[in-house]
């Protein structure tokens, strides 16, 4: 059991997503014991047992559908071929007891790529860590890297050398906000040409920046390029200019995306007419 959670310590450090599944209830007969525990990657490989057999071959598989929905559930089984009760899935066994399983998410909240440590990456993270999302940070400078604080993973790297070589979890959350306008636009392009499908993507920038930018960008990839989840220039109008205010404002914003919130005014909102890029 040690070595269990020992591995659930790993796996959070190094942000892979797992689910424990603990027994909590059994009738009748079956190998299942109340109390035994499994943990579950998104690839199947698995620690511990609540019982083997198709029981657990079934839970494996669930673990996959609860990491991607990043929730606990609970659900009953009967361990009896053919048998059916109420608010309980048929296991193909002949046991004939009933168990109930409960899955619990264990992860961070969503992944976040911060694009450029300086000011503004440096105090989003002092942010959004207390939330728990998980925080890699990357920079081609070497002594940025070197003096950042609380990101969970470091990048030392060119910007787009990191997309090349890890590409970018589905559903994550992408901030830009790298020294240089040219960095800025050489990863906001190979996210589109990859079809990388982050849940949010947010480039700090001004307005005159990001007509610029989008300029450019239906030059290279036509006015039909889906910008729904490009939020530039970045955050909620909440005032202030300093690291601090921003890096509020931007945290503000992911919240929003994440929970669906609307009625709120994002700085994007600031574009109108020709400039507005997405449908609202």
């Amino acid at each position: 059991m040690n070595d269990l959670y020992e591995k659930i310590v790993e796996y959070r450090r190094t942000g892979v997503d797992s689910v424990l599944v603990t027994a909590t209830e059994k009738s009748g007969e079956g190998p299942v014991e109340v109390g035994k525990k499994m943990l579950a990657t998104a690839t199947g490989r698995a620690f511990g047992t609540v019982g083997g057999g198709a029981l657990e071959f079934y839970a494996r598989e669930k673990c996959k559908e609860i990491i991607k929905a990043r929730k606990h559930l609970t659900e009953r089984y009967v361990l009896c071929d053919g048998k059916v009760v109420p608010d309980t899935k048929t296991m193909p066994m002949a046991c004939g007891g009933v168990v109930t399983l409960f899955y619990e998410f264990v992860g961070s909240r969503e992944y976040v790529y911060i694009f450029g440590g300086g000011h503004c990456g440096q105090a989003l993270v002092k942010v959004i860590k207390p939330l728990g999302f998980h925080v890699t940070v990357i920079d081609e400078r070497a002594m940025v890297v070197d003096q950042f604080e609380g990101a969970d993973v470091k990048i030392n790297a060119p910007f787009t050398d990191f997309i090349d070589k890890n590409g970018i979890r589905e559903g994550s959350y992408v901030i830009v906000c790298t020294p240089s306008h040219l960095h800025d636009y050489h990863v906001l392009n190979m996210i589109i040409e990859r079809k990388l499908k982050p849940r949010y993507l947010g480039m700090l920038c001004s307005l005159k920046k990001i007509k610029e930018y989008l300029e450019a960008t239906y030059k290279n990839f036509g006015k039909d390029v889906d910008l729904a989840n490009f939020y530039a220039p970045i955050g909620l109008q909440l005032g202030g200019s300093t690291p601090e205010d921003i890096a509020i404002s931007i945290a503000s914003e992911m919240l929003v995306v994440e929970h669906g919130e609307t009625g709120h005014k994002h700085m994007r909102d600031l574009l109108d007419g020709d400039d507005r890029y997405w449908k609202d």
